[in-house]
């Protein structure tokens, strides 16, 4: 969810999943939960190289100084990064995810939170991708979705609820 992602129009429903990610986000602080920004350190080509504009999380999303960012260099959010050692001290109840890129980014961050055995909650409706060469993008939106709801996992399962539901 930075500036390069979406500078581009091709994101599915982007305006809309922007506008969810921020009522989310919004709940969570309400409710005494953490909200964490993760932030991919790319290359130059990919408009993603550290400390330029479109490398800054995306404007749209509304922030909070109280806010967790973690910067990672793969798809994995968690692969090298400060983010399992954040959530082992928050100790959080449930680990809510949205974001960009629901094939490469959120799918691969899932399945590591899944390994962890963290509840894992997956907002379906904030969570966008382009259309691919292979696949239009709703139609990866609603596979994936599908695939989170029966993974087969060794202790939480995995929940899959619109933001309308989580924000309750």
């Amino acid at each position: 969810m930075q500036g390069a992602a979406f500078d581009a129009s091709d994101k599915f429903d982007s305006d809309g999943v922007v506008s969810r990610i921020n009522h989310l986000s919004k709940s969570i602080r309400e409710n005494q939960g953490k909200v964490v920004f993760i932030q991919h350190d790319g290359t130059e080509e990919e408009g993603l190289s550290p400390n330029t504009p479109t490398w800054e999380i995306a404007a749209s999303l509304l922030k909070s100084d109280a806010d967790a960012i973690i910067r990672k260099t793969t798809n994995d959010a968690f692969c090298n990064t400060e983010l399992h050692s954040l959530l082992t001290a928050l100790n959080p109840k449930k680990l809510i995810i949205s974001g960009w890129a629901t094939d490469l980014c959120v799918d691969s961050t899932i399945r590591s939170a899944v390994s962890l055995v963290y509840h894992v909650v997956v907002a379906s409706d904030c969570h966008t991708v382009s259309n691919r060469p292979h696949l239009r993008a709703d139609k990866i939106i609603e596979h994936h979705n599908w695939v989170w709801r029966n993974l087969i996992t060794s202790g939480n399962s995995v929940e899959v609820a619109p933001q309308q539901l989580l924000c309750r």
